[in-house]
């Protein structure tokens, strides 16, 4: 199966699963779980499911990297 690419925010999902973190940001999918465990990550819990919206996780990666996207 063909893995996905995103190359801008505007094509990421509404909300992002540990996979999808982890591919946009290029590191391993244990790194992506144990991120969205972190107390300052965006997250919205939805049973024992954790996904992160994607504008909330867009702010994120802007604050922890001092960039505007």
């Amino acid at each position: 199966m063909k893995e996905l690419v995103y190359k801008s925010y505007e094509e990421l999902p509404l909300f992002l699963n540990a996979k999808m973190v982890a591919q946009v940001l290029g590191i391993a999918p244990s790194s992506a779980y144990e991120l969205i465990h972190e107390s300052d990550f965006p997250v919205l819990k939805i049973g024992s499911r954790m996904v992160a919206p994607k504008e909330k996780f867009i702010r994120w990666v802007q604050r922890n990297t001092g960039g505007d996207g």
